[in-house]
């Protein structure tokens, strides 16, 4: 069997893409307590704890490391806030590989960590290890959402690993839920109305629109991104939970037994479940 680790793991969406591809999780670090329950219906061994005070040595032996650490300080929407600034989160995975010293290791991000230079040296220049990066990777290869990723692949042996293919994609329409319970809050209102500084970004389902990147902040704000609905009275609502996570390419039966604005945060902090998938078959084709 592959042994496989996760890392910064979340909610555990990315884990659930490996899972679809044939593998298992053996154990998974993540922080967030919400993430760990949410996490812990997938099976295998979750751990919550801070990965920056965490021993490398106290964790079971892997063949693979994965590792989706925080992309805000790398995301452009950092620059609103000037904290576009990077971290040492990466140090810590960093640590482990350089330990541990798998056969392969995985890291997912957003493209903009192409632009901090130690960051990627760190992460490419590992010595002993063949390493490609893919960016980017677009879900709308899979899904009805705009949202572009990095996917960095280290192994031990050189390897011919295969890109993303077009697939056959998911329709936005196909994501809507029949007559949902849809509570429009006072924000959305005023969206709608100008009184914010910018507009909401509304997708048409009818139209085959994309739906924008799905973010956490969501759990905060529903006004930012909304859907076209023509049963709703406004014509337009936001996105439910459950159609949040389709977004994600997260599958029905994967429960959010926690509150929306908890589920809505840990979908939007994930990656898109297809990602997962794809990096698991090509994990599977290397150990083949």
């Amino acid at each position: 069997m592959i042994a496989i680790n996760s890392y910064f793991s979340g909610a555990g969406l990315f884990d659930i893409g490996i899972m679809q591809a044939g593998l298992e999780i053996q154990q998974s670090f993540e922080i967030d307590k919400v993430c760990c329950q949410l996490q812990r219906q997938l099976g295998g061994e979750v751990n919550e704890q801070d990965i920056t005070q965490k021993l490398v040595f106290n964790e079971r032996p892997a063949d693979v490391m994965v590792a989706t650490y925080p992309c805000t300080k790398y995301s452009a929407i950092a620059d609103i806030h000037n904290a576009r600034t990077g971290d040492d989160l990466f140090l810590h995975f960093f640590r482990h590989v350089a330990i541990k010293k798998p056969e392969m290791y995985v890291i997912e991000n957003v493209p903009g960590m192409k632009k901090f230079p130690v960051v990627m040296e760190a992460m490419t220049r590992l010595p002993d290890y063949y390493v490609s990066v893919f960016c980017p990777v677009e879900a709308e290869a899979w899904l009805p959402q705009k949202r572009s990723r990095l996917i960095i692949i280290g192994s031990k042996k050189s390897f011919i690993w295969q890109a993303p293919t077009s697939q056959s994609r998911t329709r936005l329409k196909d994501i809507m839920e029949h007559n949902p319970e849809i509570k429009i809050t006072e924000s959305v209102i005023n969206r709608l109305n100008g009184n914010y500084r910018d507009m909401p970004i509304i997708s048409d389902p009818e139209a085959d629109d994309l739906a924008p990147t799905c973010v956490a902040h969501y759990h905060k704000d529903r006004s930012t991104r909304l859907i076209k609905d023509r049963a709703c009275p406004m014509g337009v609502r936001p996105y439910t939970v459950r159609e949040y996570a389709r977004l994600q390419g997260v599958p029905d039966s994967f429960r959010f037994d926690c509150t929306d604005n908890e589920a809505y945060k840990a979908i939007g902090n994930g990656v898109a479940v297809p990602v997962g998938r794809w990096v698991g078959e090509e994990i599977q084709r290397y150990f083949q």
